[in-house]
Formats: structure tokens, C-alpha cells, sequence
């Protein structure tokens, strides 16, 4: 059942009490509008935080991820240019299988 509607000021389209309801949009949620071949598709979005890295932690990827000595002095080189001092990033241990 198709119910129409009108686009306000602003490009604003409300949508039928009806469809809300049934697709859980409220006040605030965000969606997708996508172009589709017969006409635009509106759907939830998935809206995922965004973690920034501080120094340190970029110091405990590099670290984390040398797979030989090699490697390791590289990453070493790329935390101190960040700034970081070696002796005090957290080191995991790695597990052999």
C-alpha cells in the first residue's frame, strides 16, 4: 500500500505514521538514501563509532605486528618517531600454536 507524501522546505519528506512504525524510524534515527534504478531506497544506516589511536597505541600495533628481528628494529625506528619511548609501551607476548 503506497501512501504519498510531500517534500518540504529543505528537502524534508515525512514519512506516513504508518512506515515508521513498521521500519522503526523515530525522531533522530539515521538512514541511507540510495539511488536505485526505480527510484530512491530509504533504509536504516549502521553508524559505528570511530576509535582514533593515540601514539602509544599505534606504538603497540607496530610493535605487536614485527614478525622477525629485522622487522622489529623497523617498528622500533617508527615508534620513535612518533614520539614514544619504547620502555614504556605495553607488549603482548605472543602465543605459539
Amino acid at each position: 500500500m503506497s501512501e504519498p507524501t510531500r517534500v518540504g522546505k529543505r528537502g524534508t519528506i515525512v514519512l506516513p505514521a504508518r512506515i515508521r512504525k513498521r521500519y522503526g524510524f523515530e525522531e533522530g534515527t539515521m538512514i541511507v538514501a540510495e539511488e536505485a534504478e526505480y527510484g530512491v531506497v530509504l533504509r536504516p544506516a549502521a553508524v559505528l563509532p570511530v576509535e582514533i589511536y593515540s601514539p602509544e597505541r599505534k606504538a603497540e600495533f607496530l610493535l605487536a605486528n614485527a614478525v622477525d628481528p629485522g622487522d622489529l628494529e623497523k617498528a622500533q625506528e617508527e615508534v620513535r618517531k612518533l614520539g614514544v619511548d619504547l620502555r614504556r609501551v605495553r607488549r603482548r607476548r605472543s602465543s605459539k600454536r
